[in-house]
């Protein structure tokens, strides 16, 4: 256990644990008004908690300093690539192809006269565009991909990282999301930019693509049922 919980490990678990962690509390909390917390604003707490603990090891993130910077190629392909993960996104949720809904707990930034409560989705696309990507990508792949190689996990080159990390690491990926084989693509499609650039700033350039790019259309629509 010792030897897992490394300060290197705990820098790219904590802040996605603690994500996962009040994801949860908000969907335990009442949406019927009870709460004395608008279950809505638990991503805005989830935004400050993560983004100080991102703060505080940003030491540590070593893939993300300087030097590890994107080609204009590596930027164009991580947009494109980050564009073409929205496409399947919003085509790929046909019932079989989610999880069950059941427990789900839906966003709908709209006050009781019906208007949109724009605070609350500015909040909201922040987080999902700028921090969500950078938090995920360093535990999703960062981490979870190399370390599945090798414990030491830091040593592993991300251009060597085998065909069993990938699956592996995407599989649990998909597990948390209830679209579930549009994450599989998604958590395939970021591992290869990782693989083929060496560069973390690939993956997570892409994921904020999809992200910002989804939250637009989300509002635009109102299809809140994809945020």
């Amino acid at each position: 256990m010792e030897r897992f919980m490394t300060p290197a490990t705990l820098a790219r678990c904590l802040p996605f644990f603690l994500f996962m962690a009040l994801l949860m509390l908000r969907g335990a909390l009442p949406t019927d008004g009870s709460s004395p917390i608008d279950p809505r604003w638990v991503y805005g707490i989830t935004v400050l908690v993560v983004g100080a603990s991102l703060a505080f090891f940003w030491r540590q993130y070593a893939e993300l300093h300087k030097g590890t910077g994107l080609t204009l190629s590596e930027l164009a392909l991580s947009i494109v690539v980050g564009v073409v993960v929205f496409a399947l996104w919003i085509n790929l949720d046909h019932p079989w192809l989610m999880m069950s809904t059941d427990d789900k707990v839906n966003f709908k930034p709209v006050d009781g006269n019906g208007d949109l409560m724009w605070p609350l989705i500015v909040v909201r696309w922040i987080g999902a565009a700028l921090l969500v990507p950078v938090m995920e990508e360093l535990f999703w792949r960062s981490f979870l991909m190399r370390w599945i190689d090798k414990p030491e996990f830091e040593t592993v080159d991300p251009k060597t990282v085998t065909l069993k990390a990938i699956v592996l690491s995407t599989g649990v990926f998909m597990l948390v999301h209830t679209l579930w084989f549009a994450a599989i693509l998604a958590g395939l499609a970021y591992a290869w930019l990782y693989r083929r650039t060496g560069k973390l700033w690939a993956p997570i350039v892409a994921h904020a693509v999809t992200n910002g790019v989804l939250g637009i259309w989300v509002v635009l629509l109102g299809n809140w049922d994809f945020w």
